[in-house]
């Protein structure tokens, strides 16, 4: 689904805090949404917790900063954390090049009915989300990039 200018896939579930998850079995991949990264603007450093760190759902994993901007990470789901991107965090400007080939952890589920928290990509709870998000954002004045 394309919402304004912004590419949010319909098989992803995100959280208000522009991070999205992928499931693959009992385990979602886990990044940061199209138009959080273009809020941000060009990342500059990726901060992660450790493999084998249990997180929860809305706290964070991480944090992600920019030239202009700085941020904690919250996730969408609950589990430990099985895997980090260790490509993304060594070179974290490929979020702005590619946000959802850009995952940043892999955690294993813990409760797979929190996925009822979250918008389904291709939904209206996501399309009236994101619509009312740029809306704020550009009766601030905000300049998109």
């Amino acid at each position: 689904m394309k919402i304004g200018k912004y590419d949010m896939p319909d098989e992803l579930y995100y959280n208000k805090g522009h991070c999205w998850a992928r499931l693959k079995g009992d385990v979602a991949e886990v990044g940061y949404d199209h138009f959080g990264e273009r809020l941000a603007g060009p990342i500059k450093n990726v901060e992660l917790l450790d493999e084998e760190d249990i997180i929860t759902q809305d706290e964070p994993f991480g944090t992600l900063s920019s030239g202009k901007w700085a941020g904690k990470l919250e996730s969408p789901v609950s589990g430990e954390i099985v895997e980090i991107n260790e490509d993304i965090v060594n070179n974290p400007q490929k979020i702005n090049e590619n946000p959802y080939s850009s995952w940043l952890v892999r955690i294993k589920l813990e409760d797979t009915g929190e996925l009822e928290n979250l918008m389904k990509g291709g939904t209206e709870p996501l399309q009236n989300w994101l619509t009312s998000e740029i809306g704020q954002f550009e009766s601030k004045g905000y300049q998109w990039e």
